[in-house]
């Protein structure tokens, strides 16, 4: 299986960074093609801006879908968009890690989405069935978060809400909107307070996993699970 992992972390040596590393030599060692695209140390580009449709008129009115899609006919995005959804294309299963910050993933990760699930490319034009020109369906996807809270939030009277719900833009609004089969997300809490047991019963949980991304069900958004 060809495995394209985009992780989303500062520091390589964090829990995460850790857990990158153990997946990467269990995939490798199981006989699938790795690609790994470490977004803090390429130091990718979180905004959308006018320089990233190299067609694009300098100075003109920048509304994003329609640039995106003149830039998708013409072959006309920077290289590290053009680079990005070359590994897509590769890719059978995307895998997407970060810790969880702020209810959500980091922004640099937020702004790859925005970035590389470009119109023309991710989806179709706003006339269009918005998944209708997707290049993407087919593919599995994933994402594998750390989180410092204690556990998984529940409902009440907490600020926290259900992870399944909080995850809902990223994995229902985001990747199933684009078309990708989307698997249930892998959380794992506490990680601030983590021990070496702790780390490697999560590393051996999660590469078990990955062990059975082709038996794994995908989410069933109509039961609000994710």
């Amino acid at each position: 299986m060809k495995i394209f992992i985009v992780f989303a972390h500062p520091e390589s040596r964090s829990y995460g960074g850790s857990l990158l590393k153990s997946m990467v030599e269990h995939l490798t060692s199981q006989g699938h093609e790795v690609r790994v695209a470490d977004l803090y140390k390429q130091g990718f580009k979180a905004t959308v801006t006018e320089d990233d449709f190299l067609n694009f008129e300098k100075g003109s009115r920048l509304k994003g879908i329609d640039a995106s899609i003149a830039a998708a006919a013409a072959d006309a995005f920077t290289d590290d968009v053009k680079e990005a959804q070359a590994n897509l294309m590769w890719a059978d299963f995307v895998l997407f890690q970060s810790p969880l910050w702020w209810f959500s993933v980091p922004a640099i990760l937020k702004g790859w989405f925005d970035r590389v699930f470009s119109g023309g490319f991710a989806y179709g034009t706003p006339e269009d069935d918005k998944l209708k020109n997707s290049t993407l369906i087919g593919r599995k996807a994933m994402l594998v978060l750390t989180a410092a809270i204690k556990k998984e939030p529940s409902t009440g009277k907490s600020i926290h809400v259900p992870m399944n719900d909080l995850l809902l833009p990223i994995t229902r609004g985001t990747l199933k909107f684009i078309g990708l089969t989307v698997l249930p997300s892998y959380v794992m809490y506490d990680v601030d307070n983590a021990t070496e047991e702790t780390f490697a019963k999560d590393a051996k949980y999660l590469n078990g996993l990955l062990d059975n991304i082709d038996t794994i069900e995908p989410i069933d958004f109509h039961r609000r699970s994710a």
